[in-house]
């Protein structure tokens, strides 16, 4: 018979290694040469039994000392120790909790494992809860007080959360003690094999409620209607979020509760656009305007405002005023408005306007249109050249 490896050899783990380093390399290794992932691999499934026979004694704090002061004799029935072997069955009977150990890897066909039996009876945190609130441009500009009603999970006020009936308790479930969850012996082709499954006969709370409360029918929660009051910050944007926290569900087992997540819609404005923090418009002029300058009115935030447009003002030219745009969430300035201005061209005119117009015109020539001039004398230039009238 092939004489047995050192068991810290088989892991790939020193004497000295941890609790959890040899953990860990028992998952490395158990998953690599699983006989789901190794289907007729003869090696593989021996070596499977052999990292399994390993980790079952080095997982185990009296095992492991024995074995560090005898080695394998420790568990060598011929060699008079006194304690029992692995068999040669395969891997006898051996407290490797499966569970644990293959839940991750092969979507928990091992039953759950120790992370979940530990946290079953654990303090959960309760679930959060989104509510979609739509308000207008002014009020995310400036900020505003709302107040909306929501559905959630609480605690029952008539049994305080226990889901026993006033006058009773709930009693520890005998059959898992209170822990939630069971031990299972499988006898495999590798051996006996523990799994760790919830406990059927309290569902996996760990207690058993003979007389539940006729409120929450024993649930210990129910859904409430709740109203609240709340700020929305100013400058808020669309789309962004406002967390209330420990405002959504109750948690179980004393965990906390979740948040209330208010989810804002923010309506168009007629007139401004939003980009970050600056507010962009449209304001028409007259021609006059345009053309003397002077003071025009536009719309803000607050209200209306005026600035001055300068003597000769085109179509498209864009104007800022400063502080007048956005506030930042975050405490810093405001944006700036861009304002850009359209020149708008008189209609039906009397004959009499058409007249003036006209002698207007007649009185201004190409050095009052410096667009038109810098025009014709780009097609002055195109056509001497173009035209053959430059000699080379």
């Amino acid at each position: 018979m092939a004489e047995k490896r050192d068991y810290y050899e088989v892991l790939g783990v020193s004497k000295t290694a941890s609790d959890d380093e040899i953990k860990k390399a028992y998952r490395s290794l158990a998953k690599k040469y699983h006989p789901d992932a190794n289907p007729g691999d003869k090696d593989a499934e021996a070596k499977f039994k052999e990292i399994n026979e390993a980790y079952s004694v080095l997982s185990n704090a009296d095992e492991r000392r024995k074995y560090d002061q005898y080695g394998h004799a420790a568990f060598d029935p011929s060699a008079g120790a006194g304690y029992g072997g692995f068999g040669s069955g395969g891997f006898g009977d051996f407290n490797v909790d499966l569970g644990d150990i293959f839940g991750s890897f092969f979507g928990g066909g091992f039953g759950g494992g120790s992370s979940s039996r530990s946290s079953r009876n654990a303090p959960q945190r309760g679930d959060d809860i989104g509510y979609n609130l739509t308000i207008t441009f002014e009020e995310a500009a400036f900020g505003c007080k709302k107040e909306i009603t929501y559905s959630r999970i609480e605690n029952c006020s008539d049994c305080g959360g226990s889901g026993a009936a006033k006058g009773t308790t709930a009693e520890t479930c005998p059959t898992c003690h209170g822990t939630g969850s069971v031990r299972v012996s499988q006898s495999t082709a590798f051996g006996t094999m523990q799994t760790v499954r919830p406990c059927s006969a309290c569902r996996g709370k760990g207690k058993i409620i003979k007389t539940p409360c006729p409120t929450c029918k024993g649930a210990g929660s129910i859904k409430k209607q709740k109203r609240i009051e709340f700020n929305i910050p100013a400058g808020i944007a669309d789309g962004e979020r406002v967390l209330l926290r420990g405002q959504g569900c109750v948690g179980e087992n004393g965990g906390p509760a979740g948040d209330l997540i208010i989810m804002v819609s923010v309506k168009p404005h007629n007139f401004f656009e939003r980009r970050a923090n600056n507010l962009y418009c449209e304001i028409p002029i007259t021609f006059v305007e345009a053309t003397l300058g002077g003071k025009v009115e536009v719309p803000t935030l607050e209200g209306k405002s005026e600035f001055s447009v300068p003597e000769g003002t085109q179509t498209g030219t864009v104007f800022c005023l400063k502080g007048k745009g956005i506030q930042s969430t975050n405490g810093g300035s405001r944006g700036n408005l861009y304002v850009t201005v359209n020149v708008e061209v008189p209609k039906n005119l009397t004959q009499k306007q058409k007249e003036a117009l006209m002698a207007f015109g007649d009185s201004c020539d190409i050095k009052n249109y410096s667009k038109k001039k810098s025009f014709f004398a780009f097609a002055l230039l195109q056509d001497f050249y173009v035209g053959g009238h430059a000699d080379g």
